[in-house]
């Protein structure tokens, strides 16, 4: 493993880090050839050039580790020595706007930057850990939020019921799964398929990952503006479409259901493991159950899988375990071809490259409102949906399984738990 304080920098104006200041921007300051400086601007440029989500700058007793979190794993990518690890620390905490003398209460930060003529950012935060200062920084780039929808990997019918659900006028529509399965991508993407310019939309997130460059109100929550304060505010907005970045509460689910109910399209995002279970989880913070089949149109659950590098990527024979895992029987004639990508220089070793969701999707159609306004239990609502034609998510991996896109593997880590449940 390469040791980042003892690489032969050379020119680094591809990068710039910037400072805004009472609203003017500045390049951050710095000596250029200073051992510091270099080592930060290198890392984010790796980072970038590896196409990173995340950087994890982690403190042990001997070295400072770098981790970067490609395609959702994290991977090693170099460490530091104790004694120009505290310079970096200090370097990365000024340019978020970060006290540097604070070493005892975490911090939050947001850091600007330039690369090859792109403007990137990143959201810095910093812990006080055993061995020193943890700092995890999320890098954001605004070229990411415009994802279609026909990029997210939507099969066809689920895309076009998508489509459908929000096409609604109001009401409220769901998608749910862990932190990390790209609820906030499908959003994103959801609100650029909307009327923008003839409709008020507005979004409180938390945080604000990207910003819509045209007819859209974001707000971030603060102490002082939690959810529930921001949604009553906005309902006095005149607002036609409401993003929530998150039910996490029975107040902001009650709010939610409220502006459903009077004429609101609420776009929002809960944590459970499966679609279905999703009503039940409504139920557990206080939603009625009339109320909900009131304003139910769409309930999504996804995860993210990785894809195979279509350069590497070579035929191959699933083992009986993964065959089982997957819901085939032994012996059971199966139409598709198994590839699994062998690693090269274009995924870095991993075999794959780049994401792609698998989702489960039902619509409130009036059979299903009518299962959720007798406050049904889970396997009633789950034949609701089935009767729809909702595929679940280990079927839509198992489809992109055998049509080469993902590995066994991928589809089982990322949704063998909500198929338990299922």
């Amino acid at each position: 493993m390469k040791n980042l304080g003892q690489t032969n920098w050379g020119a680094m104006k591809r990068f710039r880090l910037i400072l805004r200041e009472q609203g003017k921007s500045r390049e951050m300051g710095g000596e250029e050839m200073s051992i510091a400086v270099q080592i930060v601007d290198n890392i984010f440029m790796n980072a970038l050039e590896a196409g990173a989500s995340d950087i994890h700058l982690q403190p042990e007793r001997e070295q400072l580790k770098i981790r970067f979190r490609v395609d959702g794993q994290l991977t090693e990518n170099g460490q530091l020595p104790p004694e120009t690890a505290a310079n970096v620390i200090a370097r990365i905490k000024l340019a978020a706007g970060m006290h540097i003398d604070e070493r005892r209460e975490p911090q939050d930060g947001r850091i600007d930057m330039e690369y090859n003529g792109r403007k990137l950012s990143a959201r810095c935060s910093v812990v006080p850990a055993l061995n020193g200062e943890k700092c995890v920084l999320r890098l954001l780039d605004p070229a990411a939020m415009r994802v279609e929808l026909d990029a997210l990997g939507m099969d066809p019918d689920t895309r076009t019921r998508w489509l459908k659900a929000l096409q609604s006028p109001y009401g409220m529509i769901l998608v749910t799964g862990p932190t990390g399965s790209g609820k906030t991508s499908t959003l994103y993407a959801s609100i650029n398929q909307l009327d923008r310019k003839n409709r008020n939309i507005v979004t409180v997130e938390d945080p604000i990952e990207y910003e819509f460059t045209d007819s859209v109100t974001q707000v971030q929550v603060t102490d002082k503006m939690g959810f529930p304060k921001v949604m009553r505010t906005f309902l006095r907005q005149d607002p036609d479409v409401m993003m929530v970045g998150e039910m996490r509460d029975p107040e902001s689910l009650a709010i939610g259901i409220q502006a459903a109910l009077t004429g609101h399209l609420v776009l929002t995002t809960i944590h459970t493991n499966n679609s279905v279970e999703t009503i039940g989880r409504m139920f557990d913070m206080g939603a009625e159950p009339y109320l909900a089949a009131a304003v139910c149109v769409g309930v999504m659950a996804q995860r993210l899988i990785r894809v195979n590098c279509q350069q590497c990527a070579k035929k191959y024979e699933p083992t009986e375990d993964e065959l089982v895992a997957l819901g085939f029987e032994p012996g059971q004639p199966i139409q598709g071809q198994f590839m699994k990508g062998e690693g090269c220089a274009e995924c870095r070793g991993t075999g794959f490259r780049g994401r792609s969701g698998v989702f489960e999707l039902f619509l409130g159609t009036p059979d299903m409102r009518a299962a959720i306004a007798r406050g049904s239990q889970h396997g009633e609502i789950q034949a609701a949906a089935r009767r729809q034609g909702m595929r679940t998510m280990m079927e839509d991996g198992r489809d992109k399984i055998l049509r080469g896109m993902t590995t066994p593997d991928e589809v089982i880590r990322a949704v063998y738990s909500a198929s338990i449940e299922g």
